[in-house]
């Protein structure tokens, strides 16, 4: 659907969510992943790179996003607020899982192409491969996420968020202590209790291994984050000063990003557990980020830089999804050339930009370009004035 922006929002928070999915997208989407520059890789198993702030930044901005929404209802429970919360929850999930099977589909038709069948039955099997399908994923997790969250904010009072996300991210680290879930093992007891309900069938594979950075377990942690964010939204949206909202958002930040990182000596800060610390961490270092671009744009007004990401930022989750169709479609539909099948990322980063700039660079430039791609379809969304809301 299709909606007016609020004339009253901030344009850092834009801004914020729009780096996060112009991130998330480039991150998501190098020349080859033989060829990835440290920085731009996820974190082997405990420790933090740029890349693992993208996903829980746009977590936090959702947390933020969903105060922000959720306060036109004042917060009360009421049949249409809950249906309205449990649809998009449900639609969200939705898309992911299409996604998931989008490039399932593509690749069982081309693990197909050795048998002797004919198209259309090649095709069936294809997209029928539900056997194989992975049940959690990106899209998956937010769209749970957000659910718990939405719901917990006009079930409870707003006063006690605090003790729940304290008391749950204990508990959780009592899991992870109890349960092996520190190490980089299936005996971990994420791993155990994903597989016992979704099946290794149904889960990433991490260096083989059935361990699933989005699965049921660390989603528990996820929720956390996106109530962080919107606890944080509530003192952000309770005053109009800029300036006390930035001094507001600072101090938070200072003390998550200080606290996650001293406690991260007996909890390691680690993305694929979605640890406490990694929540307590990120959130802080969102928060300061934030108050510094408030600062910058909203404040001293500084906004020329801004454009490019602010296209991201007014139809984010609708530029995340068509960059995952894009990415798969352009890494399966192929094409002759010179006798050969190639698809046409193959040919884009092998024939045209691998032979300009090498293996890391030209790797990062095809990123870039895609990037820039999907920009352009963001952009002319932005100008006609269409944000797209799911």
């Amino acid at each position: 659907m299709t909606q007016k922006p609020n004339n009253n929002r901030l344009l850092s928070l834009d801004i914020l969510r729009g780096i996060t999915i112009a991130g998330m997208i480039m991150v998501n989407n190098p020349g080859s992943w033989n060829y990835v520059y440290e920085p731009l890789r996820h974190a082997a198993w405990n420790g933090l790179t740029p890349t693992d702030l993208v996903f829980p930044f746009f977590m936090f901005i959702m947390g933020i996003s969903t105060f922000i929404s959720l306060r036109k209802f004042n917060f009360e429970f009421s049949k249409p607020t809950l249906f309205k919360i449990i649809k998009r929850t449900i639609i969200i999930f939705l898309i992911g899982l299409g996604l998931g099977w989008l490039s399932l589909s593509f690749r069982t038709f081309g693990n197909l192409s050795g048998e002797e069948l004919g198209f259309f039955e090649r095709f069936f099997k294809a997209i029928t491969d539900f056997e194989h399908i992975r049940i959690l994923g990106v899209m998956q997790r937010l769209a749970i996420t957000y659910g718990a969250t939405a719901l917990i904010a006009i079930l409870v009072k707003h006063k006690y968020i605090p003790y729940i996300i304290v008391v749950t991210l204990f508990g959780y680290f009592l899991l992870l202590l109890f349960g092996n879930g520190f190490e980089f093992s299936e005996d971990n007891i994420i791993s155990v209790l994903d597989r016992a309900i979704l099946g290794t069938n149904h889960m990433y594979k991490d260096s083989g291994l059935a361990i699933d950075p989005e699965g049921l377990l660390s989603t528990i942690p996820a929720i956390c984050h996106v109530l962080i964010g919107f606890c944080c939204g509530e003192l952000l949206l309770s005053t109009k000063d800029n300036h006390e909202r930035i001094q507001r958002l600072f101090i938070i930040g200072a003390i998550m990003t200080f606290l996650g990182f001293l406690l991260s000596y007996g909890c390691p800060i680690n993305k694929k557990i979605w640890s406490p610390t990694f929540v307590i961490a990120t959130c802080g270092l969102a928060a300061t980020l934030l108050a510094l671009l408030i600062w910058i744009i909203d404040i001293k007004g500084y906004k020329k830089w801004s454009v490019f990401f602010e296209s991201f930022g007014v139809n984010p989750l609708f530029i995340y999804v068509a960059a995952g169709v894009f990415s798969v479609l352009l890494a399966n539909i192929q094409f002759t050339y010179y006798g050969n099948l190639i698809s046409i990322k193959d040919f884009a980063y092998q024939k045209c930009i691998h032979p300009l700039f090498g293996n890391y660079l030209g790797s990062l430039v095809y990123a870039l370009l895609f990037v820039g791609f999907n920009w352009v379809i963001g952009n002319i969304l932005y100008k006609k004035k269409i944000y797209i809301k799911i």
